[in-house]
């Protein structure tokens, strides 16, 4: 891996022998867990500007047209979120000669007001080829990381690191984008004249994701799209026991064989029929854009005897076949590595390009779950996908981004429906493994100790359980929700679960901070074993009024249906703590939560408990189920009904 510093370049064919598309990966924390950034590509040619709106990618245009370049979007991570971005460079137009990755953050929000800021590129096999660290971030709303750009034949790398503070339409009009010309500047935005912060003898910058008040108009050019609604259709049966015919039924699997079958057969059957779909999961592969075609049980000679794969996936483009072999695990069945090996064995063998294994434990970071040979990988990637991140993919398409026909919509909502069937064995990360209990009981007897090893074990369970919980509610608010690291060394892996292993020792919870665009502030989840409770927690600023008990009757009204165990506490500036009530008690007494000093309401805090189960499982007294059950009360008695005052105090 290659260490890049600013202003430098570096050929890519020095890099690696692999071929493919390569993945481009913008990384950041977040300490404050209130905003984000959001990525956008430029395609340029040798004048220096797009050739069209068309090779502008952006949030609401995800692809060019050939889908050269793809946004994969952003992705919970154990260091917080990652956003990916599909380079195929092979599939690119002779004219683009500079493939420009920039972000662009808003609300007035500052590139400085991030840690770790990263890229990073890995090659067709997964492995990373460059990384580049930004460490001079201040005052800049728009950054570009980097581009890649052709040297003769081929292709070159350079380390840009330069920002901007003259805000997005500025950026995009330096680069032929058509933005709409308004008569002000839009929202935290400076003049574009003011140009560039840093950089001496660096590129023009490139327009960076537009959000909000800030996205170009002209720009929309992403064609209309199906959702399903969620809500339920007219029920039209006589009997409460009827049940709707599925396309994808779970009946009849008697075990696992039958269920990673059946699973395996009806994911493939989705991704060669619903075009986005597939595209979505085959990028995360680095497979090229074009035409899917998927095959189960196919058989394959090794040694003296035969291997079956569970299923075969193949992608056409431009007189080349990409084709991986597809290795499934449902249940809590783990992955077997001599299984997995005479995969990789046989697809070096036969020339094919990856190994995918799907299963429902989660991958942390880049590293697969299986330690293989080393050697095999050389030829042959392996890569790794949960049954979450299938779920979160397919609910992005079916209510949040769409398709273009609405029977494809339909079919990934038959797919969702069979990946959440208990019967199914596809539910995801359900299991906190076999040091959970000796865990547990050891916090509760007060004999649970730094070193214990199981401890670490139960700590990464619990990043795993945060990843997907993100995952789920990602796929059902469409938004990014994803985890906050408020200090910069809690970007190490080890770092992280050391602190949740002393926090166990040292009070007996296990805390996240998880970031929701639509919360108002970061949601802290707390699972405290000595008591058994869990605790879901959000600060948010008070309504603009006059006096404190006016802040506090806006409040209420609003909570008017939530749990009567909430609690709600009245911060006041420079204080961490305040007057605290239980809602039940607030209905008939609101200047309870009135300070005593006559100090403003700046904040309040919103605490709602909820029990938690103590078993290592899926059943419904299981710690995993109990953690889902507590977040998703929080989100739909709480942070459903609140309604921001936009003028709230800051």
């Amino acid at each position: 891996m290659q260490q890049m510093s600013k202003g430098a370049n570096i050929d890519l064919s020095g890099l690696t022998a692999a071929t493919g598309p390569l993945t481009v990966a913008l990384s950041w924390i977040d300490p404050s867990g209130e905003g984000e950034a959001d990525v956008s590509v430029l395609l340029v040619n040798a004048d220096g500007k797009v050739g069209s709106d068309a090779d502008f990618v952006f949030y609401n245009q995800p692809a060019t047209a050939d889908e050269s370049v793809r946004l994969l979007g952003k992705a919970p991570t154990a260091t917080g979120s990652e956003d990916r971005i599909l380079v195929d460079l092979t599939a690119l137009r002779p004219e683009v000669e500079r493939v420009v990755v920039a972000a662009s953050r808003y609300r007035e929000a500052t590139f400085g007001a991030l840690d770790d800021l990263r890229l990073a590129v890995s090659d067709g096999s997964g492995e990373v080829l460059l990384v580049f660290d930004i460490k001079d971030a201040d005052t800049e709303t728009a950054f570009i990381f980097g581009e890649l750009y052709r040297r003769g034949d081929g292709w070159k790398f350079r380390a840009v690191g330069q920002g901007y503070e003259s805000g997005l339409a500025g950026l995009a009009t330096d680069f032929g984008i058509n933005v709409d010309d308004g008569d002000e500047d839009e929202p935290g935005e400076a003049p574009a004249s003011q140009g560039p912060t840093s950089g001496t003898d660096q590129p023009e910058p490139v327009a960076a994701t537009p959000v909000e008040d800030e996205r170009p108009k002209r720009v929309r050019t992403a064609k209309k799209k199906t959702t399903l609604p969620k809500a339920a259709k007219v029920d039209l049966a006589e009997h409460s026991s009827w049940r709707h015919a599925r396309l994808f039924s779970v009946t009849g699997l008697r075990n696992d064989q039958e269920r990673e079958v059946r699973a395996t057969a009806t994911l493939l059957s989705v991704m060669a029929q619903v075009p986005e779909f597939g595209r979505r999961l085959t990028a995360r592969f680095n497979a090229p854009a074009g035409t899917v075609q998927t095959f189960a049980e196919a058989s394959f000679k090794h040694g003296d005897g035969k291997v079956r794969p569970d299923g075969v996936l193949r992608v056409a483009r431009a007189g080349r076949i990409w084709t991986a072999l597809i290795e499934t695990k449902t249940g809590g069945n783990p992955l077997k590595p001599e299984q997995v090996q005479a995969y990789l064995e046989v697809a070096a063998r036969n020339g094919y390009e990856a190994v995918i294994t799907l299963s429902n434990d989660l991958a942390l970071g880049s590293e697969h779950p299986l330690k293989v040979d080393k050697r095999l990988l050389r030829k042959v990637a392996l890569r790794h996908v949960s049954w979450a991140e299938v779920a979160h993919e397919a609910d992005m398409l079916c209510h949040h981004d769409g398709v273009a026909n609405p029977v494809h919509a339909w079919l990934l909502s038959e797919l969702l429906h069979y990946l959440r069937q208990d019967g199914a064995g596809c539910q995801g990360f359900r299991d906190m493994g076999s040091a959970w209990v000796p865990v547990r009981n050891a916090v509760t007897a007060g004999t649970l100790r730094l070193g214990d090893r199981r401890a670490m074990q139960v700590a990464e369970s619990w990043e795993k359980l945060i990843r997907q919980l993100c995952l789920r509610l990602s796929g059902g608010t469409g938004t990014g929700v994803a985890p906050v690291l408020r200090r910069r060394r809690d970007g190490d892996a080890s770092v992280r679960r050391l602190q949740t292993v002393t926090s166990l020792v040292e009070t007996g919870r296990m805390s996240a901070e998880i970031r929701m665009p639509t919360a108002g502030g970061p949601v802290l989840l707390e699972a405290d074993l000595r008591t058994g409770q869990i605790e879901t927690t959000v600060e948010i600023p008070a309504a603009d009024r006059a006096r404190p008990l006016t802040r506090v009757q806006w409040l209420l009204r609003q909570l008017n249906e939530a749990p009567p165990e909430l609690r709600v506490e009245a911060l006041t500036p420079g204080h961490k703590t305040g007057p605290c009530e239980l809602l039940a008690n607030l209905t008939s007494e609101p200047g309870i939560l009135v300070p005593g000093d006559g100090k403003q309401i700046t904040t309040f805090r919103l605490t709602l408990p909820s029990g938690m189960g103590t078993k290592r499982g899926t059943e419904e007294t299981g710690f995993v189920r109990s953690i889902d059950n507590a977040m998703d009360r929080f989100h739909q008695d709480v942070l459903q009904v609140l309604k921001l005052d936009t003028a709230a105090v800051v």
